[in-house]
Order: C-alpha cells, then structure tokens, then sequence
C-alpha cells in the first residue's frame, strides 16, 4: 500500500513536470524560454502565440493538477489515508511544474497547475479565487498581481469553508511556493516597474 501511494506521488510529479507550453509552441519556431518573460507557462505563450495556443497552454497546465489527483483517488480508494496522499499527490503536480526534471528543474510559476490541483480539492473555493483574479486584472492590468491575490485568497476562502487542517496547510505550502516564483514580479510591483497585460511585456 505504502509503494502504491509512493508510485502515485512520483507518478504525479512526473506527469506535473510535463512543460505543455513549450511542447505546444515547439511547431512555431519560437523558444518561449527565451523570448517574452521566458515563462514556460499560459501567460507567455499567449503573449507570443495567441490567444488560442495560450488557452490550449492554461487547460493542458490545470489538467496535469487535475488529473493525478482523479487517478490517485481511484487507485488508493482502499488506502485509509486516501485524502491526505491524494492532496500530496496534487502538491507534487505543482510541484514538478515549478522544478521540472525535464528542464533542469527551470520551471513556470504553478498557479495554471496550481488551480486544476485546488479545483479537485475545493470546488468553490477555486471559482471565488478566478473571481479575485478577474476582477484584480481587470482594474490593475497585472496577471501577475491577480494571480497573487488569487493565490491567497484560497487561503480565506478555505478558512471560511472550516477545511480540514492538513487541506488548509498544504494549500498555504502551495500558495507559499507561487509567491516564492513570483518575487521578482513583486519586486517589480513595488518598485512600479512592472509592465501589464495591457503592454505584452513581462508579467
């Protein structure tokens, strides 16, 4: 039992590390790594491929959170602690889209992953974390200041909800390690220096 829930964790920080956006834009001739932000996640390449291959980017990069976790739960149904690997399971998707092995452990920021990993944990408190986000970049013009606020407001939304204690601290790791990727976007936030959505530049 303890290996099944081993090969699951791994199994799920491989499938995690998968990088989905360079694997899409691989056809255009362009290294998303070198060129916009250099972020192998949905942001950049909507940036440098369109609108459809960034949307295509964002579903591929929340499905890896998803779907380990889908499986994970099938196949440890008879594990007594079923939840808790299954939410490490999600952990290690987010995981290994940050510090991929594939690419030297040079990964995207984890909030696409991130929400798809959230959205098998807590339903609704995903659908109040993309309204944070929505709204955040519609008034600021910053993807990366949504998605920060998004980011910690699951944390507020999930007190709210009254989640277990070990579903609330593995999301504050999650969402510890999205801003840990977000630093120099923050910098730039304070410093005013950071340029918005409105402008394709970094973000």
């Amino acid at each position: 039992m303890l290996f099944n829930a081993l090969l699951c964790i791994l199994g799920s920080y491989l499938i995690g590390a998968i990088p989905f956006g360079l694997l899409l834009s691989k056809g255009s001739g362009i290294d998303i790594r070198t060129q916009g932000s250099g972020n192998i996640g949905a942001t950049n390449v909507t940036r440098l491929l369109g609108k459809k291959m960034g949307a295509l980017t964002l579903g591929c990069d929340m499905l890896k959170g998803y779907l380990p976790m889908f499986v994970a739960a099938l196949l440890l149904r008879d594990d007594p602690n079923r939840d808790l690997l299954v939410a490490l399971c999600g952990a290690a998707t987010v995981l290994g889209h940050m510090f991929p092995v594939y690419l030297r452990f040079k990964g995207g920021k984890g909030v696409a992953t991130a929400l798809g990993a959230f959205f098998y944990l807590a339903p609704p408190a995903v659908l109040a974390c993309l309204l944070v986000f929505v709204v955040s970049v519609a008034l600021s013009g910053y993807v990366s200041l949504g998605s920060l606020l998004a980011s910690a407001s699951i944390l507020v939304v999930l007190l709210m909800m009254q989640v277990p204690a070990w579903k609330f601290w593995l999301a504050a790791g999650i969402v510890a390690l999205i801003w840990l990727k977000h630093r120099q976007n923050i910098v730039r936030l304070l410093n005013g220096t950071e340029k918005g959505w409105r402008k394709k530049a970094q973000g």
